[in-house]
């Protein structure tokens, strides 16, 4: 059996944590260094770390912010914001981040996929969907969930893997900071179709919210951040739970 994984997120804007409600509403919550050691420390398995408007503000993703960050945790850290070119994936890598996410840069090209997969291998690509409901469908939304693209989300997830992402993180819009549980709709849909790994992001509120996700075939961790940055949850205590529930958890 594949171990499942739990992940936090740090939202970062203007150097600080943020969070919000349904991709709007954005409040602050803590400082990033600090959250991370937090993490590092109370069983995290990995850790996300996003520059929430790089995308959005047409520039390169801060990096000072990062490498404080990566200084403080021992547990692997997956970085996305900003990335647009195999230079960026060079960038963020020597900053600290053991994967690299993309999202808005791989609807622009599509090829900086493959691309970043053949200098760094698939296990450092991640593909990142912030994915809604429009009309019955799932699509996919560019720019910090602020533009719809068009794009077929299953479509998306199935040549992100074609092209060379060796992970999916899954962002639902319509369960984002809800915490109301995960959109297992949506990601039993996706993982119907794609082999790599899925981590699904968006609506968990309890406990019991990871105990049904780890339940769906194809999903391997569960990525939150209000009920772990607020503590109403700590990951340690999370993962006795789980294991109570016979999920294997990582160590």
């Amino acid at each position: 059996m594949i171990t499942k994984r739990i992940i936090p997120c740090l939202d970062v804007r203007d150097g600080r944590v943020v969070k919000g409600k349904n991709f709007a509403g954005i409040q602050d919550v803590s400082d990033p260094v600090e959250l991370a050691k937090y993490y590092n420390d109370t069983g995290a398995d990995e850790l996300v770390f996003y520059d929430i408007t790089a995308s959005i503000e047409q520039r390169a993703l801060f990096t000072e912010v990062l490498r404080r960050v990566a200084s403080q945790i021992f547990i692997p850290l997956t970085v996305g914001g900003g990335i647009n070119t195999v230079e960026d994936f060079a960038r963020v890598l020597s900053c600290g981040a053991d994967k690299v996410s993309v999202n808005s840069g791989a609807i622009s090209n599509p090829a900086l996929i493959a691309q970043a997969a053949q200098k760094y291998g698939n296990q450092c690509v991640v593909l990142s969907m912030d994915v809604k409901r429009v009309n019955g469908s799932f699509r996919i939304f560019a720019k910090g969930g602020r533009e719809d693209t068009g794009i077929d989300a299953i479509q998306w997830a199935v040549r992100g893997e074609q092209n060379g992402a060796g992970e999916l993180v899954v962002n639902s819009i319509d369960t984002d900071g809800v915490k109301q549980g995960f959109d297992l709709e949506m990601l039993e849909e996706i993982a119907k179709h794609v082999s790599i790994p899925i981590i699904a992001s968006g609506g968990a509120g309890k406990k019991e919210d990871f105990s049904g996700l780890f339940r769906l075939n194809g999903v391997d961790a569960g990525l939150a951040a209000s009920i772990f940055h607020y503590k109403e949850l700590v990951i340690s205590d999370l993962k006795r739970y789980l294991k109570a529930q016979q999920i294997e958890m990582r160590i």
